[in-house]
C-alpha cells in the first residue's frame, strides 16, 4: 500500500485540481491551522481589488462542497468584505471528526478557479499554536501586545509574526534592518513568544498569525483613532482649574 503524509496529499491535490485546467497562484507555503475542540476560527482569504466584482467560495475537499460568499449557516458563515479585499470564513463548533482536512480560498474568473490560498486545518483538544484571544485592539500611537502558545513538538520551529496580507513576518531571534523597529518579538524559552507592537497606526488594522513552523493561528488586530487629549493635558487643565477657584 501506498501511503502519504499530508504535505505529500496536499500537493497531490493542488496537482490534480491543474490537471483540471485550475489556475493556482500565491500558494506559498504549507500551513496547518491548529485550533481548540470545540472552539471557533476566522479564516480571512485576500484577494486582488480588481477582483472584488468576481465569484468567490470557501471550498472542502471533505465532501468537494463549494459555499460561495455572503452565505450564513449554522456553523459556517463566508462573508464578502470588499472593501478590504477579501472574504472571512468562519466555522464554529469544531470537531476533528467532521472538519479536520484539506481547504481553499477560491474565485471564478472566466469560467476558471483560481486558488488564492489554502490550508490544512487540524482540530486539537491542545493545539500546536495557539493564542488567548483571537481579537485584539488598540488606539493609534499606542501599543498592544500578543502571546502566541506552541507545544513541546515545536520548540525548536521557527517562531514568526506575519501579516497575511502581504506576507511580510518578524522573526524570533532574528534582526533585520528592514523590518520595523516597533515589532519585537521575546521567546520565553518553554511554552510562548511574546509580539510587542508599540506606536500603532491605523493602517496596522488587518489579519496577522502566530506560527511555528508550519502551524499557526490568526489574529486580528484593530487599530481605533487615538483619544482627544493625552493623560498630562488632562491633569494640566484640572490644576489650572484648581488654581482658579483660588
Amino acid at each position: 500500500m501506498v501511503t502519504y503524509d499530508k504535505t505529500e496529499i496536499f500537493y497531490i491535490s493542488i496537482g490534480i485540481w491543474l490537471f483540471l485546467g485550475v489556475i493556482c497562484y500565491s500558494s506559498g507555503s504549507y500551513n496547518i491551522l491548529t485550533v481548540k475542540t470545540g472552539g471557533s476560527v476566522t479564516i480571512p482569504c485576500y484577494y486582488d481589488r480588481k477582483y472584488k466584482h468576481q465569484k468567490k467560495y470557501w471550498h472542502s475537499e471533505i465532501d468537494m462542497s463549494n459555499t460561495y460568499t455572503n452565505t450564513t449557516e449554522e456553523n459556517l458563515s463566508v462573508i464578502d468584505r470588499p472593501d478590504q479585499s477579501l472574504f472571512t470564513v468562519t466555522i464554529r463548533n469544531l470537531r476533528s471528526t467532521k472538519h479536520d482536512g484539506h481547504y481553499y480560498c477560491a474565485m471564478k474568473i472566466e469560467g476558471k478557479t483560481i486558488v488564492t490560498y489554502g490550508l490544512y486545518l487540524q482540530v486539537q483538544s491542545e493545539p500546536d499554536v495557539s493564542v488567548v484571544s483571537s481579537s485584539v485592539s488598540g488606539h493609534e500611537g499606542g501599543d498592544i501586545s500578543v502571546q502566541c502558545f506552541y507545544s513541546s513538538g515545536y520548540q525548536d520551529k521557527l517562531e514568526e509574526w506575519c501579516r497575511y496580507k502581504d506576507q511580510s513576518c518578524y522573526t524570533v531571534g532574528r534582526t533585520n534592518t528592514s523590518q520595523n523597529s516597533s515589532v519585537q518579538i521575546s521567546d520565553d524559552g518553554r511554552s510562548s513568544f511574546t509580539v510587542l507592537r508599540t506606536g500603532l497606526r491605523l493602517t496596522d488594522s488587518g489579519w496577522y498569525y502566530c506560527s511555528a513552523g508550519e502551524a499557526l493561528n490568526p489574529v486580528h488586530l484593530t487599530v481605533t483613532e487615538a483619544e482627544q487629549g493625552t493623560v498630562s493635558d488632562k491633569v494640566w487643565h484640572v490644576e489650572r482649574f484648581c488654581l482658579s477657584q483660588n
